[in-house]
């Protein structure tokens, strides 16, 4: 597993934590899809890449068009991407971009439509712009008729501060060393930190070289023609929570049911191998017979907020086709 392939911004609900159980689970399926993309935290912890000449199809979704816009770019044009994400944490900068990237939302749907399309300036500034904002909700949709000074967090000394708690989140986090290591630019100038933002952005576009990265509902990319037909499949299904506290927005409101039901359905499938995410206090447990549940610990950020009871609440429900929990990885024929 390569630590350095993480994603370049923090996300919410992030399962990075959970990568190598859920891999531990999947083995070296010859399929493998992402409904909920997010941040590909358990995609880009895949043990078994490099593939070394091995048919490998991997696809990964996300309705966000920022998100999907971001994972294209990033895998087409990862130079033109640092560029516009190399920039210092600036509150003046961090709200104007804020407000450039609301109006691009008509832009990047754009990405619905096109398979060809990425913005890379879009998919910049975002990324730089989740690194430096506090909280999950920097770009997310206003609610339809809201006064512009109320649906934003505020103006003057009313709006929100960058993120400050620490030396950085994502692209603004400390970076690995450049490869060259020729000690000719002096460690932690301007050179050096381009340098390892664009070492780091080529590394995460040649690990998405191959990924097909789609942007629409969930649902395209959990039929048959894109699952098993390609043969065991492995599909990690990471939807908005549906517990008390959580409000995602009216289109997330009982997707985490519908979801069950799809994962209960392929899960009757022995080349399926689903891997269902979600609070304890979910209906999952209850109507998934067969499956076994698995608790896991998630890491710091936002689990940690008041007494990070969240973090002990995490699960994963495993279809009866993945692999024993004793297994070794690739030892099931493809």
């Amino acid at each position: 597993m390569n630590d350095r392939l993480k994603a370049p911004f923090p996300w919410f609900g992030g399962k990075s934590m959970a990568a190598k159980l859920v891999w531990s689970r999947f083995g070296d399926c010859k399929n493998y899809v992402e409904p909920f993309a997010g941040s590909l935290a358990v995609l880009l912890a895949r043990p078994h890449w490099p593939f070394c000449g091995a048919v490998r199809v991997e696809t990964v979704n996300d309705r966000d068009a920022y998100v999907a816009n971001a994972w294209r770019a990033i895998a087409a044009d990862p130079d033109a991407v640092a560029v516009h994400a190399d920039n210092p944490v600036n509150e003046c900068d961090l709200h104007a971009r804020h407000a450039w990237l609301h109006r691009q939302a008509e832009h990047v749907e754009r990405l619905k439509c096109d398979p060809e399309y990425y913005d890379a300036r879009i998919a910049g500034y975002w990324v730089w712009g989740l690194s430096s904002w506090i909280g999950d909700n920097f770009c997310r949709p206003r609610p339809q008729g809201s006064v512009p000074h109320l649906g934003n967090p505020g103006m003057g000394v009313n709006r929100q501060l960058p993120h400050l708690g620490d030396p950085g989140m994502g692209v603004n986090r400390q970076l690995p060393g450049c490869a060259d290591g020729d000690g000719a630019t002096p460690v932690g100038g301007c050179e050096d930190r381009r340098a390892r933002l664009l070492a780091y952005m080529r590394s995460l576009s040649d690990r998405l070289r191959g990924v097909r990265v789609c942007c629409g509902d969930w649902t395209r990319v959990c039929t048959p023609s894109v699952t098993h037909r390609h043969g065991v499949t492995g599909v990690l299904l990471d939807p908005p929570y549906d517990v008390a506290g959580m409000d995602y927005g009216e289109s997330s409101r009982g997707l985490s049911g519908r979801v069950r039901e799809w994962a209960l359905e392929a899960g009757k499938n022995p080349l399926m191998r689903v891997a269902l995410c979600g609070y304890a206090d979910e209906d999952h447990g209850d109507n998934l017979p067969g499956w076994e549940c698995v608790a896991w610990r998630a890491g710091g950020g936002y689990n940690n907020i008041g007494d990070g009871a969240n973090r002990r609440r995490e699960r994963i429900w495993f279809s009866p086709a993945c692999l024993p929990a004793a297994a070794e990885q690739g030892e099931l024929e493809l």
